[in-house]
């Protein structure tokens, strides 16, 4: 009697102890579970997009602009390590048209080194610059690499189609065309190639703006500049509840 009363005894003491050790279903958060998303999408940092225009110097050279950009993206890695830059550069006579995908640090840099030429240096090549659309925490890139092409067109004058139409209509245009763009690129150019090169004009001349809407939107005044952007961005939300403007004071008894 006294050995299996000892024997139960002794069991009951070790059962919390066996419930301690045994093993437990692991628990993640929902934090964890986007850092393994990252992972499995080999992203370092949530990936962003963003659509810019602007003006450039009449007949400036594809060659200029081109090492321009990649110079301000290798000095923005090496100090400010993030997420490489992809997208498109479609350099026009006398305007551009960038889309860039990269970490919100690494295109925050890019509009302050802008903003740094121009105002420190009258004749910088880029001017006049405009943000179309910034498009947060996208699932996957539309380019695997940096391209650049210039566009050969003719040049064609659509004054009357511009101020017929309102701003609301050239940019959904604009956002169509450059969309279906990015996706005719995505299908066709293969990861580790040139890009789509500078004959853009004879490959998918239907899915390219015309000049004239890129200037028409350089000049509205409706869009966001990019110095305006940074002061928006620099700029600490405060939120204002309801009882901090009410008067008088509401007070407790």
């Amino acid at each position: 009697m006294s050995s299996s009363a000892h024997t139960r005894k002794t069991n009951k003491k070790n059962f919390p102890l066996e419930c301690l050790l045994m093993p437990r279903v692991p628990r993640s958060n929902y934090l964890q579970f986007q850092e393994e998303k990252q992972k499995l999408q080999l992203k370092k940092l949530l990936l962003h997009r963003m659509f810019l225009v602007a003006r450039v110097t009449a007949n400036k050279e594809k060659k200029d602009i081109a090492e321009y950009y990649e110079q301000l993206f290798q000095s923005i890695l090496k100090h400010h390590p993030g997420e490489a830059v992809t997208g498109l550069l479609l350099i026009y006579p006398n305007s551009i048209v960038h889309i860039l995908e990269s970490s919100n640090g690494t295109l925050y840099q890019i509009l302050l080194d802008y903003l740094s030429h121009e105002k420190d240096e009258r004749e910088f090549f880029i001017q006049g610059m405009k943000i179309i659309v910034t498009s947060h925490n996208i699932p996957t890139r539309l380019f695997m690499q940096w391209h650049v092409s210039v566009i050969k067109a003719p040049v064609m004058y659509l004054d009357d189609v511009t101020q017929s139409l309102s701003l609301q209509e050239v940019m959904t245009e604009f956002l169509i065309q450059t969309h279906k763009l990015a996706l005719h690129l995505f299908k066709t150019v293969k990861v580790g190639t040139k890009g789509p090169g500078d004959n853009l004009h004879q490959v998918a001349p239907e899915l390219l703006l015309p000049e004239q809407i890129i200037k028409y939107i350089c000049n509205s005044a409706e869009l966001m500049d990019p110095e305006t952007f940074i002061n928006m961005y620099n700029k600490p939300i405060h939120v204002t509840l309801d009882s901090e403007v009410v008067w008088p004071t509401p007070s407790s008894f």
